[in-house]
């Protein structure tokens, strides 16, 4: 009559090792203790790109395994990879405008400094 293999009845899952389980585990943390690292490192300008790429690798993990992206099916994965490609290119977008109205905002902060040091 109908098609019953969406059902949810006695399907249990991807069931995973408990040692792979513990190796992305070990690889969030990893890559963790690399954010702050990197975030305590002067980069010279790259900064916003490697705690991007950084985020990415570990919302990558998490939804390979801990959402059992990887064991889905491609189309679902194709999905996620295009949302993450058009989050990458707003956020270039938003980068390259931010250049634009530098000047006017060291200009803005320089004025501000020489107005406290008058009225000290």
């Amino acid at each position: 009559m109908s098609d019953h293999s969406h059902d949810s009845e006695g399907h249990i899952g991807h069931v995973l090792p408990l040692s792979l389980l513990l190796k992305v585990f070990g690889a969030l943390v990893a890559l963790t203790i690399l954010t702050v690292m990197t975030g305590k490192a002067d980069l010279h300008g790259a900064d916003l790109a490697v705690a991007m790429i950084i985020a990415t690798c570990k919302a990558s993990l998490v939804c390979l395994f801990f959402m059992h992206l990887k064991y889905d099916r491609p189309f679902h994965g194709l999905i996620f990879l295009f949302s993450v490609m058009f989050v990458g290119l707003f956020l270039v977008f938003v980068t390259l405008d931010s250049e634009e109205y530098q000047g006017d905002i060291k200009d803005y902060k320089a004025n501000e400094v020489l107005e406290l040091q008058v009225g000290e």
